[in-house]
């Protein structure tokens, strides 16, 4: 995992900032040996022309939204830039950031990213970065599934145009947002880009493993007590107190993120099961699934899962655990799944015993 190339995916509704993001971000010093994938929607793509980089990494894909249709440019397109980099056509770059169509589902890419044999001996998906609109970024997330989606799965949301927010009402508009944005996804930092201006460190080495401290991010990943902390303080209505928009499209009412715990070590072909039958029962309604687990045949190392919907990432063995507390924590992603549900099947096969509820 050190030597393969990290994969951040930007993503964020139309409208949303990700290109002005971009640009400033790679006018950064930190981020000189990084090549950039743009996804543009239609057959004529404009964004890349906004981006300011003369480098021969910047690569556009213009056949549609990042979806099933087009996974097969982006396996061919990071397939080229590997062996243009190889055979030195290309600069040395040591991280790849694909921007997506501010319609996209991420789901694909992370698919992909995941699967692909050829990918994966090169690449490593890192982490999603999902940029919210602080002005309209309620209505987005009130209209439009995808954008629910795309905050729901981001290892880092950034809201940007705060500089915008400038009277009591905007203000209260925006704590609104944070609040909604924290029930959405409990463990992801927030962070705010004035006029797209952000530090790479913020949003970076957010996956997996983090090559400067030799270790996984699981602490910061799961933060199991974020999700207790949502769950006691927001319930299930979602009102945030902001009762002067209409929630007549609320599709966050369907998306829910909770950590379930597990003291007991874990029985690896339970799990295996406990994986296939929720996959196969319910995989498009997982967003996102994530872990540590406690695997009884190796109590010394912890195992790191990661899937997207029908998708798990091979596991991953970490040397030794990064805490005292070696308990199985799992943290899902859904939507339209009750944890009651997740529990009831993880019962059934006997796996692990829950702790208290998160």
């Amino acid at each position: 995992m050190s030597s393969s190339i990290p994969v951040s995916v930007l993503t964020g509704f139309l409208g949303s900032g990700k290109t002005t993001l971009l640009s400033n971000l790679l006018r950064h010093p930190g981020m000189a040996d990084t090549a950039v994938v743009i996804n543009e929607f239609g057959e004529v793509g404009l964004d890349h022309l906004l981006v300011e980089k003369s480098s021969e990494n910047m690569i556009e894909l213009s056949s549609g939204c990042l979806c099933c249709t087009v996974r097969g440019d982006l396996v061919n397109t990071l397939r080229d830039l590997h062996i243009k980099r190889a055979k030195q056509e290309i600069p040395n770059f040591k991280r790849l950031v694909i921007e997506t169509t501010g319609l996209a589902d991420p789901a694909p890419i992370l698919h992909t990213l995941m699967t692909d044999p050829m990918l994966a001996s090169y690449y490593r998906l890192d982490g999603v970065v999902t940029v919210v609109d602080a002005v309209n970024g309620e209505a987005t997330l009130d209209n439009h599934i995808e954008a629910v989606k795309q905050a729901a799965v981001a290892d880092r949301l950034v809201i940007t145009k705060t500089d915008l927010v400038r009277d009591p009402a905007s203000a209260r508009d925006l704590d609104a947002l944070e609040a909604r944005l924290q029930t959405l996804n409990p463990a992801a930092p927030r962070l705010h880009a004035v006029q797209g201006e952000i530090e790479p460190d913020q949003l970076f080495n957010a996956g997996l493993y983090d090559p400067t401290r030799k270790t996984a991010d699981v602490l910061r990943w799961l933060k199991e007590e974020a999700y207790a902390d949502s769950h006691a303080h927001h319930g299930h209505g979602h009102d945030h107190g902001h009762h002067h928009h209409p929630d007549v499209n609320r599709h966050d009412d369907h998306v829910s993120a909770f950590c379930v715990v597990l003291d007991q070590p874990i029985d690896a072909m339970a799990f295996s099961l406990f994986v296939e039958l929720l996959i196969g029962t319910r995989g498009e309604n997982l967003l996102r699934v994530k872990g540590i687990l406690n695997i009884a045949d190796r109590p010394d190392q912890p195992a790191v899962i990661h899937g997207v919907q029908h998708v798990f990432h091979p596991v991953a063995w970490l040397e030794a655990w990064p805490s005292d507390d070696r308990r199985s924590r799992i943290v899902f992603i859904t939507k339209d799944i009750p944890r009651s549900d997740i529990e009831k099947l993880l019962e059934g096969l006997g796996i692990g015993q829950a702790a208290a509820a998160q």
